[in-house]
């Protein structure tokens, strides 16, 4: 497989995200900037990190706009794998691509620690972890609470959308939800950052697995 990490004007945790597919699990990967009109020759997709244009508007919201979107979108139409983190998460519901919207923290500051998450392993992202495991990953966001009205509640749960649930509410989100997928499973976002846990020298190594059961389920790399 070939990954493109696509960088945006404000990105700052697309250089992570490249030596983590490309150093530690040892996958082809490159940049594409956010003015880039064609994915051709990538087969999955990875947005960063940051803060997109200052984060002017709302989070994600103009990086939503930016030429390369229409081939995210297009990859994820196509059931190709579509993952974004923190400031890529953000951006994913403003394009559309996964439902709800994250606010401002509920204590309005900004967060940045190693937290516990359960996992849901029944996805094609976390196949690799046990049955409701609880990791350790960290987060840095000041607008990570997730929100979504109570019909789209209903509907992730019933979907097996929600992926990963903080232990411990530390943003006011609905139902504890740090991440979820669409309903055709191929699109992820989630807040924490399973690429800054690589190494056990950064503290976690449980970033790992998740991108092992990416290339297991949507390749045929062995990781």
């Amino acid at each position: 497989m070939k990954f493109a990490v696509i960088v945006f004007p404000g990105s700052n945790c697309d250089a992570d995200m490249l030596w983590a597919i490309r150093d530690i699990v040892g996958v082809e990967a490159e940049y594409v900037r956010y003015d880039e009109t064609s994915l051709q020759g990538y087969d999955g997709v990875l947005l960063p990190g940051g803060f997109s244009y200052g984060d002017y508007l709302r989070c994600g919201a103009i990086a939503r706009f930016s030429a390369i979107m229409k081939e995210v979108v297009r990859f994820a139409e196509e059931g190709k794998p579509v993952f974004g983190t923190c400031n890529g998460f953000q951006i994913l519901t403003e394009a559309g691509l996964l439902p709800g919207v994250l606010r401002k923290n509920d204590s309005l500051r900004f967060i940045c620690k190693t937290v516990p998450l359960k996992v849901n392993n029944q996805t094609a992202f976390t196949s690799e972890y046990e049955t409701d495991e609880i990791i350790q990953l960290p987060v840095a966001h000041g607008e990570g609470n997730y929100f979504c009205d109570d019909q789209t509640l209903q509907e992730l749960k019933a979907n097996n959308q929600i992926v990963f649930t903080y232990a411990e509410n530390i943003n006011g989100s609905v139902a504890n939800i740090a991440g979820i997928t669409n309903k055709a499973g191929n699109v992820l976002g989630m807040m924490p950052h399973p690429e800054r846990a690589m190494e056990a020298l950064l503290g976690s190594e449980d970033g790992k697995r998740f991108f092992a059961s990416m290339l297991k389920n949507f390749g045929k790399v062995t990781v």
